[in-house]
């Protein structure tokens, strides 16, 4: 039987959403051990003076729990 639990991270980018998604990602891998998949919950920006400062993701990212 496979157990698997999801925790919720935020990422943040200067350049775009799918960036963002990759870095987030990627840190959630290099701390979770058996991550298998990530659902983007929001997706938000940041304006600063009329333009888009950071793109801004919210993800329920899964992962096995080791037997």
């Amino acid at each position: 039987m496979t157990i698997a639990r999801v925790t919720e991270i935020s990422a943040t980018s200067t350049k775009s959403f799918d960036d963002a998604v990759e870095q987030g990602v990627k840190r959630a891998s290099d701390t979770l051990r058996n991550v298998v998949s990530a659902w983007v919950k929001e997706q938000s920006v940041k304006v600063e003076n009329g333009k888009v400062a950071h793109y801004q993701v919210n993800m329920m990212v899964t992962f096995v729990l080791d037997d």
